[in-house]
């Protein structure tokens, strides 16, 4: 009569502990909405629901709603309930549930079309359409993104990878001359330790670089190149059909072929004051124009991801445009049978932590998307990295966090002893870190505040395509990566976040972000005045 019945598909003992404790009753998963199914898909036998409830009793500890109820008397309750309709449902995926057979009153924890913002094609595509939405930048906080299942986005990478390759080799030339190229400056240092980020710089000479010199007419050409995607981002050469200017495909191979030399040879750059000077006026203004000028780099780093797979598995990191083109099959036409495949730039200029790169993986519940409401969750864990940060050696020890992957990988010997053993710290100790290295206000001046505007803007760049079900909500986790200056960039959201316990860290975040899930969407509901744990409301339209 309450409409306490619940089902659960997949492994969430926390949320079962926490719903029975309210009182409720656990309904066993079936095949809801769907017609039925196979008997072994319609109930989980009684052994495994107690293994559940055993494993929800360690992962809850201390965090939960009240004691655990006994799982020896909840299985004969939840033979009472097996003819009734269960009012909440929490499953690990959308598609086990059809939301257009459900009731008004059934409570689900997914909403339909939420791949818009959730795959790494939607978000790649949406975003571009943030400014018909408000008035921000997807660049300053998504790392630039193409579809190479798309020829016309196919063109615009290898486009994007040449311009790139150009103002690289300005900044190399600078960088090796002893200035600091205009418009990269870093004015909010956090990261300290033995990673690198860029070549030591040298004193001025006439030929900058540790091996023999390419000819001179190698820089002369960069800021040609530059200079002309500099009028077309000005709006100065209106009547051009590219940006680049007039060089044939073997023009481009001999261009890349000699920047290849200088970034990964040391090849040397011979650089006059006149074209000194001209590279820092150069670099200045394109700064202006391209947010992401800064954390780019100067290594032309790009990294690879196939669109139907997560966890981390099948990304690659590539510095060559040769290499990343063999990898998807050499041409766009190709990608229709090997399937979709995502190009972003890499944050070659990563914030660090004793050489180390880390990510952050942000929690943000949506509990209505007409209008938009936007919870954001105060606690978080960062995901470190087993192996030291270098942009010489390109492996996922070193550039891939996902906890997956790095289980995988052998710990670096010598790693600094402060860097946790499971490669998991949580926000706080981040915070804690910050104020040692004289950063204490960094993490809630700029660290949240841009985290929060980055999904804002996910959100809203895909909303009119979620389908707006009153009596759905979802829990989803952010990947941001932070900048040398702290700037967070979104890296992707995920979909049901993982809630397995891989640490001490995420044993307890994880018990408790359910908790709060449940305190919003229940207690919240039905009482506007009760606590809602970590979750903080950001956005409501």
């Amino acid at each position: 009569q309450e409409k306490k019945i619940f089902s659960v598909q997949g492994p969430y003992p926390v949320i079962r502990s926490l719903l029975r404790a309210r009182g409720w009753v656990e309904r066993k998963f079936p095949s809801i909405g769907r017609g039925g199914g196979r008997p072994e898909q319609q109930h989980s036998s009684q052994k495994e629901q107690l293994q559940e409830e055993e494993e929800g009793k360690e992962e809850e500890g201390s965090d939960g709603d009240g004691p655990v109820p006994d799982p020896v008397t909840t299985v004969p309750q939840s033979c009472l309930v097996r003819d009734q309709v269960p009012y909440f449902i929490w499953t690990n995926r959308c598609s086990v549930v059809d939301c257009r057979r459900l009731q008004h009153d059934q409570v689900l924890n997914h909403y339909t079309g939420a791949g818009a913002f959730t795959t790494k094609e939607g978000l790649c595509l949406n975003l571009r359409n943030l400014s018909w939405f408000e008035q921000a930048d997807p660049n300053t906080f998504f790392p630039r993104c193409y579809r190479l299942g798309s020829v016309d986005e196919w063109e615009a990478f290898i486009e994007d990878f040449h311009l790139t390759a150009a103002r690289n080799l300005l900044k190399m030339a600078l960088e090796r001359a002893g200035d600091t190229p205009g418009g990269t400056e870093q004015p909010l240092k956090c990261s300290e330790g033995p990673g690198e980020h860029s070549h030591v710089p040298h004193p001025m000479p006439s030929t900058v670089g540790l091996g023999a010199p390419l000819p001179p007419q190698l820089v002369e050409e960069a800021l040609q190149i530059c200079g002309q995607h500099l009028g077309s981002l000005e709006h100065q050469d209106i009547d051009r059909n590219s940006p680049s200017p007039c060089m044939t495909s073997t023009d481009w191979h001999r261009f890349l072929q000699d920047y290849y030399r200088v970034v990964h040879e040391g090849a040397g750059l011979v650089l006059s004051g006149a074209q000194r000077e001209r590279c820092q006026a150069l670099l200045q203004r394109l700064a202006e124009q391209l947010p992401q000028l800064s954390m780019e780099g100067d290594h032309n780093v790009w990294i690879l991801k196939p669109g139907a797979k997560s966890r981390g598995r099948g990304i690659v990191c590539t510095a060559r445009l040769e290499e990343l083109l063999r990898l998807v099959g050499g041409c766009p036409t190709s990608l229709a049978c090997t399937g979709e495949w995502v190009v972003q730039k890499y944050v070659e200029r990563p914030l660090l932590i004793f050489g180390t790169k880390f990510d952050i993986r942000q929690w943000f519940l949506v509990t209505n998307w007409n209008p938009l409401t936007i919870w954001f969750y105060r606690e978080s864990y960062l995901r470190f990295c087993s192996q030291p940060f270098s942009l010489h050696r390109l492996g996922p020890a070193r550039h891939l966090c996902n906890v997956s992957i790095q289980k995988q990988c052998k710990p670096a010997q010598g790693r600094h002893p402060q860097l946790p053993p499971d490669q998991i710290w949580s926000s706080r100790q981040l915070q804690a870190y910050l104020a040692q290295v004289g950063q204490a206000d960094t993490w809630h001046q700029v660290m949240v505040p841009g985290m929060k505007a980055a999904v804002v803007g996910a959100l809203r760049s895909a909303q009119d395509l979620v389908e707006s079900r009153k009596g759905s909500f979802e829990l989803y986790g952010a990947d941001f990566l932070f900048g040398e200056d702290c700037q967070p960039w979104l890296l992707e959201i995920n979909a049901s976040p993982t809630m397995a316990p891989s640490s001490a860290v995420t044993s307890r975040l994880c018990a408790r972000v359910q908790r709060d899930t449940l305190r919003v969407v229940i207690d919240h509901k039905d009482n506007p005045a009760c606590p809602t744990g970590a979750f903080e409301l950001i956005y409501k339209e």
